[in-house]
């Protein structure tokens, strides 16, 4: 019961994008067609999930127990940057066409601080491995959610008369905002 209360809280309740504000940037820099929405959707989900399984590792293993807790911001920033580059130099031997696909998602996933955001949370929360496995997954399905949903708003605004002053990032931010009102209504799903 615990992992179902986890991943629909991270999910609808507590979602990183619209409730938390956590990746906005890649929410609003790869929201404009579908295809790339579900791309960075992909990216993030197996990237946040390394990260946090890497992340929790560190903290339990190296950080808490020589007392170095001070370090969890730089040391995870490190890691999740190491991470990519090196799920990047894998993928581009082992898979060039997951390679191909993922493109340049991988490279963006290093500076959206949801990732970082996740791991941080995780600790907080004193979730154990599994636990924050499922966080993790959990809150990258629903950033994938909201960022797909809210790329299928911007492709039907394209093709709506919105007046000029509005036009672009404006009514991107309008419609951010009532999607994140209408997450709201899952409130108290959890």
């Amino acid at each position: 019961m615990t992992y179902v209360i986890i991943i629909i809280g991270a999910i609808f309740v507590n979602n990183i994008v619209l409730n938390t504000f956590l990746g906005i940037c890649p929410f609003l820099g790869v929201s404009k067609k579908i295809d790339t929405a579900v791309g960075m959707g992909g990216a993030v989900v197996f990237v946040l999930t390394l990260a946090v399984l890497v992340t929790w590792l560190i903290q339990h293993y190296i950080l808490t127990p020589f007392g170095i807790e001070f370090l969890q911001t730089i040391t995870f920033i490190l890691v999740i940057a190491s991470l990519v580059q090196m799920v990047e130099i894998i993928l581009k031997k082992v898979s060039p066409s997951l390679f191909q696909a993922l493109g340049i998602f991988l490279p963006l996933i290093t500076t959206n601080c949801a990732v970082l955001g996740v791991a941080i949370l995780t600790i907080q929360k004193d979730f154990g491995l599994m636990e924050g496995v499922v966080y993790a997954i959990a809150n990258a399905i629903g950033f994938s959610l909201a960022l797909v949903l809210f790329s299928g708003i911007r492709e039907h605004l394209d093709l709506m008369d919105v007046p000029k002053g509005m036009r672009g990032i404006p009514i991107a931010l309008v419609s951010a905002g009532i999607l994140a009102l209408a997450f709201m209504g899952f409130a108290n799903l959890v």
